[in-house]
């Protein structure tokens, strides 16, 4: 493999790390009761989901089978912020309009 692309995985696999990291700090900062409003599972299972993420995008790269791990972790902590957090945060705030 060449060494840019070698680079760029290089890049790829560790700008992946804090997107982990965020999810799992931004689900240790809210209410419990804010995951069941939002009709989401529970605050220790999406800290488990979003601290497995954390885990597995830290330790696993794209050498070998690992990478299953690493797209897994990365899946998990996008899926948290994409779909868990804007609903996480509309529960908190509340029917502004209501």
């Amino acid at each position: 493999m060449p060494e840019t692309a070698i680079l760029i995985l290089v890049i790829i696999k560790w700008a992946a790390v804090p997107v982990g990291v965020f999810a799992f700090v931004h689900a240790l900062m809210q209410r419990p009761d804010a995951f069941t409003a939002a009709d989401r599972m529970t605050k220790p299972a999406w800290l488990a989901i979003t601290a497995g993420a954390a885990v597995a995008l830290l330790l696993f790269s794209f050498a070998g089978i690992t990478w299953m791990f690493w797209m897994a972790g990365l899946v998990a902590a996008l899926v948290y912020i994409v779909d868990v957090r804007p609903k996480l945060n509309e529960a908190q705030r509340g029917n502004r309009w209501g």
